[in-house]
């Protein structure tokens, strides 16, 4: 079947008359951003000749998608959601928001209510045998003054590349912390190196990748929510450097600005002093928020998590 076969007239009208824009009643911000879905659909069928095959099987597949529940992970894979992020970053700009730490993508697997603290943490369990690492650092405003009181919501993989409530191997909240900081803004987590992780062979999200040529990587990560009264919403991470995936993230989580480099401690009075009784590794990141300013675009994400149960 040749492309092209339908003018952009005709699309136009139907994908119109589709999402109801003419006609009155409804949700007017839905039926706009349907009218323009639909029609671009339907230009990339007919400019790419999609088949009634490919167009079912497309359906089918993201139906199975959705019952593996992987949109989360599908979207930053397809790069929509560091997408969003860069649309953010530039509103910011036009808004006259500047300075703070950069953010990055939030990912799937964030779970709310994890144990608060002051001052500092104890993320793991004990019973991974992986790398034990420190995590401190300050927070700042843009203006390099301290936030007391801020909250550093940290979650990460284990050595396996696995996430609590997400692996079924794991404690409730293991490796997921929040962290009061305090009175010098100061946060100081224990916890162990996280591994990178893959996405399951069996998914959709992998499929994907693979045909688009890609692999279905992540490379070690640790997450951060970072919130203070009259301060924006940061949602962050930072990767390490050295990785095999640093740079080829498959769901376009890296940022230059947030690779930290990991000091390997091997001296035994440190060792001592850290009151652990091997060597270990220290990252340091520091977090600088911004001040809210009435009329800027919002940070905080009303989104689906997972549950914990």
């Amino acid at each position: 079947m040749p492309a092209n076969l339908i003018s952009k007239a005709d699309m136009k009208k139907l994908a119109a008359e589709a999402s109801g824009i003419n006609m009155p009643g409804g949700q007017p911000r839905v039926k706009e951003v349907t009218n323009r879905l639909l029609y671009r659909l339907m230009q990339v069928i007919d400019e790419c000749d999609v088949s009634m095959d490919e167009f079912w099987a497309a359906v089918g597949f993201l139906s199975q998608t959705a019952k593996n529940n992987e949109p989360g992970l599908m979207v930053p894979g397809v790069a929509l959601e560091h997408f969003l992020d860069l649309r953010l970053d530039e509103a910011e700009r036009l808004a006259g928001i500047k300075g703070g730490t950069m953010r990055t993508i939030e990912g799937p697997l964030y779970v709310a209510g994890a144990p608060l603290t002051k001052g500092e943490a104890r993320m793991d369990d004990g019973t991974d045998p992986g790398e034990v690492m420190f995590i401190s650092g300050q927070v700042r405003d843009e203006n390099g003054n301290v936030v007391p009181g801020a909250i550093v919501d940290l979650w990460h993989a284990n050595s396996k590349g696995g996430y609590s409530f997400i692996d079924g191997e794991q404690a409730p909240f293991n490796l997921r912390r929040r962290i009061e900081t305090d009175a010098q803004g100061r946060y100081l987590a224990r916890t162990i190196v996280p591994n990178g992780y893959g996405c399951p062979p069996e998914s959709c999200t992998r499929t994907l990748m693979n045909a688009l040529g890609r692999h279905a990587e992540r490379p070690a990560h640790v997450h951060f929510f970072v919130t203070a009264p009259g301060f924006r919403k940061l949602t962050t991470q930072f990767n390490f450097t050295g990785d095999k995936y640093l740079h080829t993230d498959f769901a376009f989580g890296t940022r230059d600005e947030l690779i930290v480099t990991l000091e390997r401690v091997t001296d035994a009075d440190e060792i001592r002093k850290a009151g652990v009784n091997r060597p270990f590794a220290r990252a340091r990141f520091d977090i600088a928020l911004v001040r809210d300013k009435t009329g800027a675009p919002t940070t905080i994400v009303d989104r689906e998590h997972v549950i914990a149960a």
